[in-house]
């Protein structure tokens, strides 16, 4: 049965279940180890569903659908009754249900310090503050900060940082300040990794640092039709320094935004812990990013695990900040930005390749066994530009 017929028995199914040919067991429901946001559902159908428009996909709700999906995968996000949840759990068409939730920014503020990080990825020995880097510079790329936005008149981004879309209600510029340091640590004019490429904002979390798995998803699907028609001759890419609690619904989206040609750039997350149990952390096919200090040794917040595929600077990292300000924060939020500014530099350098090949490259470049700190699980990895 199409999604489109789907959605529009769904009331009489729920008067006469047997019009609608019922499940051995229902769909599973998922429910993430973040803040559940009450009544809230992420619903994903079969692979093969039929694409149809949002009008049609929340016509017969009780309430207007928040997300429609249909690039990443066919579903749609939003309030369901308990009569309304049911229904779609034993209805064939669904894979599964999760409960939405709350995902967080992955940072830590402390005061200024020193912006070495630069220097590191650019040189063999720690310590140096020197930053070498060819002319190229990531100019044709385009990079997606998925955040909380970037202060694009900051005079740090020269114009090449541009405001897209926001998935939060009412908001639509950085009110917090992440976004905007992640920005700086791709690609602004003194902190950035490849200073000539586009800086491109989406706003999926918050002026409080958080946002909906629902929205987060919203975020990757539009850049996952963005990119096509924007103009990347030197590819696209996508930084996502957040996360929360595993998530099957924000892996899947993941996996099918890096299957259409986006390089995904994701914190490992900020526990401690087995990145395995964070999204987008544990998506395979994600570039899983952890966290070093200036002495290199892995932060001490930085979670490790066999799905973590490089080490970047996310210590003491200074970066821009908003109303033209800057300022030294932590997090495997600061290292994600060196890895999707360093993707973005060596697809300019060297050529376009796909997300898979360009995350292996930088692994076969990166610096081998020098930190400190990293568990025996772990990839011993540092991101380095080659220069």
């Amino acid at each position: 049965m199409q999604l489109s017929v789907l959605l529009t028995l769904l009331p009489a199914v729920l008067a006469a279940p047997a019009i609608v040919e019922q499940r051995a067991e229902p769909a599973p429901l998922f429910t993430p180890k973040s803040s559940i946001i009450a009544g809230k559902y992420i619903v994903k159908f079969k692979d093969g569903v039929a694409r149809i428009a949002a009008d049609e996909a929340t016509s017969a709700l009780s309430a207007k659908a928040d997300h429609v999906y249909s690039h990443l995968f066919n579903g749609f996000a939003g309030s369901l009754t308990k009569e309304e949840l049911q229904t779609l759990r034993n209805h064939p068409d669904v894979d599964f249900i999760e409960k939405d939730a709350v995902m967080t920014a992955n940072a830590i503020v402390e005061q200024q310090g020193a912006p070495w990080g630069l220097g590191r990825i650019s040189n063999r020995q720690k310590g140096s503050t020197t930053y070498r880097y060819d002319d190229s510079a990531g100019n044709g790329a385009c990079v997606y900060v998925l955040d909380t936005g970037i202060e694009t008149t900051h005079p740090e981004f020269e114009g090449r940082a541009t405001w897209l879309k926001s998935f939060i209600d009412g908001q639509n510029n950085d009110g917090h300040g992440h976004g905007t340091h992640c920005a700086g640590t791709v690609g602004s004019k003194t902190y950035g990794v490849a200073k000539k490429a586009k800086l491109l904002a989406v706003k999926v979390l918050d002026n409080a640092g958080s946002g909906s798995y629902a929205g987060v998803i919203a975020g990757m699907e539009f850049v996952s039709q963005d990119y096509k028609t924007r103009g990347c001759p030197n590819g696209a890419i996508a930084s996502m320094s957040l996360g929360g609690p595993f998530s099957a619904s924000v892996n899947q989206a993941a996996a099918a935004m890096v299957s259409s040609g986006v390089f995904l750039s994701v914190a490992a997350g900020n526990d401690g812990a087995d990145a395995a149990r964070y999204s987008p952390a544990s998506e395979p096919s994600a570039c899983t990013v952890g966290a070093t200090t200036s002495t290199d040794a892995r932060s001490s917040f930085s979670n490790f695990g066999k799905l973590v595929d490089i080490f970047a600077p996310g210590s003491a990292i200074l970066s821009t900040w908003i109303n033209g300000g800057t300022r030294s924060i932590s997090g495997t939020s600061m290292a994600t930005p060196h890895v999707a500014g360093l993707a973005a530099y060596l697809n300019a350098l060297q050529g376009v390749v796909s997300p898979a090949a360009l995350c292996k490259k930088i692994q076969d470049t990166a610096i081998k066994n020098a930190l400190t700190g990293v568990p025996a699980s772990t990839v011993n990895f540092l991101a380095y530009n080659g220069a």
